[in-house]
């Protein structure tokens, strides 16, 4: 078993630098974290049977070549044309999330102008602006959920509580309220966000022991 570790941990070694790639554009492709590639490549654990035919797919070489001793790059592997149609699929992803959060921030500057040309005071004017941050979060966390690598989910989901909370405060604030005290609120909140990611990054891991 650990000299098939060691052999599966070489061929990706050389599959990764072969295209000039760090673990962590790597583990992108694939869905996992950067952690969770390293281990592989330090021989202390392996991918999964689907991990390995997708490490395979993405190179153009066969699940045989990643267990197999003493290969050589196989020249289409620099030029698959399949990784080439991924790397088209996660730029137009990115471009699509990046204009869906755009356009949040579109509709909180027409509902700013609208304001304005109301005569609304500047609390009131700032509002959309405020409320667009956890709005865009939202956004992004679902494309980020279906499109890219999940471990990004707990900063989005941390920034989105805390732009809600500075949200609701100034709401508050327009309206002759003042309650600081609700962002202790958030100190609960972001433990459960923090304890979340380390038993998912946990459970993940240890999946491919």
């Amino acid at each position: 078993m650990d000299r098939l570790k060691s052999v599966i941990a070489e061929n990706i070694i050389r599959l990764r630098r072969s295209r000039g790639m760090t673990q962590a554009e790597l583990a992108e492709i694939l869905s996992y974290t950067d952690k969770a590639v390293s281990k592989w490549e330090r021989r202390e654990s392996v991918p999964d049977i689907a991990v390995l035919k997708s490490i395979a797919d993405y190179f153009g070489v066969t699940v045989d070549y990643l267990i197999t001793e003493d290969n050589d790059v196989p020249a289409e592997s620099v030029s698959s044309e399949e990784s080439e149609k991924i790397q088209r699929q996660l730029r137009r992803r990115s471009f699509v999330t990046g204009m869906s959060v755009l356009l949040v921030w579109l509709i909180a500057t027409f509902a700013f102008v609208c304001l304005s040309v109301a005569g609304k005071t500047a609390v009131f004017r700032v509002l959309p602006f405020l409320y667009a941050v956890p709005a865009s979060m939202i956004v992004w966390l679902v494309l980020n959920s279906v499109w890219f690598n999940a471990r990004r989910n707990y900063l989005i989901i941390s920034v989105m509580m805390w732009g809600f909370l500075l949200a609701v405060y100034v709401s508050l604030i327009a309206v002759g309220r003042n309650y600081p005290l609700m962002f202790t609120l958030g100190i609960p909140g972001q433990a459960i966000i923090f304890l979340w990611s380390r038993i998912n990054r946990h459970t993940r891991d240890t999946s491919h022991n």
